[in-house]
């Protein structure tokens, strides 16, 4: 009797649990994705490799997918888009990369009008995939536990990076930013289909880290953008980031034509010949040239695929189209020590246990970061941030130190002008700031490394959740806090408020008052502070920038390329 009880329960809670969405009519054609056991009476719908447009032409914009017959199995990443390699030796991916994934929860009854967040990957404009970085099977940015926990549809897209994506001749001719075109696209596609999958087309929210958080910003300051979503997140870089933007179009096209054979002095025969060129040669002619940080440079400028001002999708300098982001609600943060990584490259004694680093260190330093201004901005830097060492400083004090300025410099400070611009243009949108300070989990770094650039993805994706093994319950509580302030922010433009419980009321940052929510594992009351860093942003913003430009290095530096 009991055997025959426990085996009615079974079915019952199977046939309970088994609400999925089976084939989805898209405008494209019909999709099939994967039905996923969260928990009890808990599944996530699982479709990837969905195509958002037709394979792309060489710098041409993303066009629109001509559809297929029959029912397309979505249950299989797609390739990425080509690119380089991490260890920048080859290439992998292909040209038809135009894909996006999409992971929606169910319970009991199949859901409808769920709040949408689409993510936009990371990687210097340069590498990365909507797959990204798989992680004990699953990838990175697997949307699974996030959908199930908060309630959400997730969905990840493709874009076109490195020499495919950004190269641009800052004219008509060849004007850039294809990768942001591709989201534009996607973003479209989402808000035209998602319906059909149980999402609410009038609630998407945008959410990337680095390059992709720079993105998102760059989706809401175009004129393209009105109307097509609601919300916005930026983790770790927005479009004032001195990476995020390319200002010297042309040069960096010269240099690729120069690598793959094709630099003329007449530029109309220069493109034609670029345009004829093998995608993979021109995209290994984008990797990083790492000879230009040898001696004088700073890894900084290695970063040389990025967005243009193309007066289209881009119409202005970043700083002045926050109006068109007036009606977005905008999310911003960094990490604590988003610098970290690219000060060990400039900096390498500041993870060497046994070296010192020099004042001699953190000038040359302050040259390479600030070599529009010259020597006196050098001068002018170092006492901001050589002021509280005393006289004989620690060597942890002056290491932190130089993670602390790049940290500043690329991320924190352009971050809160950011900030600061979309709460003084805000037309009934709310504005959030966050600092994310958990302590690195990665092993042999210094104890005063907090958290490392893109250590915030693990916990807002779930991963002490999926992968309960590799981390301790401080770390789940971390994740469940993220996932909830997140998902909130989605359905409502509030990360307090919404379904999923919060440790703490998180203000909004405003044109007067500029609050903080200080994140880790013990979030409190008291996490919240006010006026992040505010006396570095001050020098940044007010004393550096009123410092002269030094033009006459500048137009000497031009005269050597």
């Amino acid at each position: 009797m009991l055997l025959l009880l426990l085996l009615v329960l079974a079915v019952g809670l199977n046939s309970a649990s088994a609400a999925k969405l089976g084939v989805v009519q898209t405008e494209g054609g019909q999709v099939q994705g994967q039905s996923h056991r969260m928990g009890l009476f808990r599944t996530v719908d699982v479709f990837k490799g969905i195509p958002f447009a037709d394979v792309p032409g060489k710098w041409e914009k993303p066009k629109p997918h001509p559809g297929w017959s029959g029912i397309l199995e979505a249950t299989k990443y797609r390739d990425r888009c080509l690119q380089v390699t991490l260890l920048q030796t080859k290439t992998r991916g292909s040209e038809d990369c135009l894909y996006l994934n999409i992971f929606v929860p169910q319970g009991r009854k199949l859901a409808t009008n769920l709040p949408v967040m689409v993510y936009l990957f990371g990687g210097a404009f340069m590498l990365g995939a909507s797959n990204d970085a798989a992680i004990l099977g699953d990838s990175l940015y697997d949307g699974k536990e996030m959908a199930d926990r908060g309630g959400v549809i997730v969905v990840s897209v493709n874009y076109r990076v490195g020499t495919l994506g950004f190269l641009s001749t800052g004219d008509a001719r060849l004007p850039g930013n294809y990768g942001l075109w591709d989201q534009h696209a996607a973003i479209s596609w989402v808000r035209r289909n998602i319906e059909a999958f149980g999402g609410h087309p009038d609630s998407i929210t945008l959410f990337g880290q680095s390059a992709g958080a720079a993105s998102v910003n760059f989706q809401m300051l175009s004129p393209y953008s009105k109307g097509l979503f609601r919300r916005a997140i930026s983790q770790c870089g927005v479009a004032l980031s001195p990476w995020a933007l390319q200002t010297t179009p042309m040069s960096f096209t010269r240099k690729i034509a120069r690598k793959v054979g094709c630099l003329r002095s007449d530029e109309d025969v220069m493109l034609t010949c670029l345009k004829m060129s093998d995608p993979v040669g021109l995209t290994m002619a984008g990797k990083l040239d790492v000879l230009l940080i040898l001696g004088k440079g700073v890894v900084m400028d290695l970063m040389e695929h990025a967005p243009v001002v193309d007066g289209d999708f881009i119409p202005d300098e970043p700083s002045r189209l926050f109006h068109h982001a007036a009606r977005f609600d905008f999310m911003a943060g960094v990490n604590s020590m988003d610098g970290h990584m690219f000060a060990g490259v400039d900096v390498p004694s500041i993870n060497q246990k046994n070296a010192n680093t020099t004042v001699e260190d953190v000038r040359g330093l302050l040259a390479g970061l600030t070599k529009e201004k010259g020597s006196a901005a050098v001068a002018s830097a170092y006492e901001a941030y050589s002021s509280h060492w005393g006289s004989f400083p620690q060597p942890d004090v002056v290491k932190k130190t130089v993670a602390d300025i790049e940290t500043d410099f690329l991320f924190l400070v352009p971050t809160q002008i950011a900030l600061q611009l979309h709460a003084n243009n805000s037309s009934g949108a709310r504005t959030f700031s966050y600092l994310f300070n958990m302590k690195t989990r990665i092993p042999g770094f210094p104890r005063w490394v907090e958290a490392e650039h893109a250590e915030d993805l693990q916990y807002l994706f779930g991963k002490p959740y999926s992968t309960p093994l590799v981390y301790f319950p401080r770390h789940r509580d971390l994740s469940k806090h993220m996932i909830a302030y997140w998902t909130n922010f989605a359905k409502t433009g509030d990360p307090s408020k919404g379904d999923s419980r919060v440790p703490a009321a998180w203000p909004a940052f405003t044109t007067q008052r500029r609050p903080y929510l200080l994140i880790n594992h013990q979030i409190s009351k008291s996490s919240v502070s006010y006026d992040l860093r505010s006396d570095y942003v001050r020098y940044w913003t007010q004393t550096y920038s009123r410092l002269p430009s030094n033009k006459r290095e500048e137009e000497e530096e031009e005269e050597g390329n």
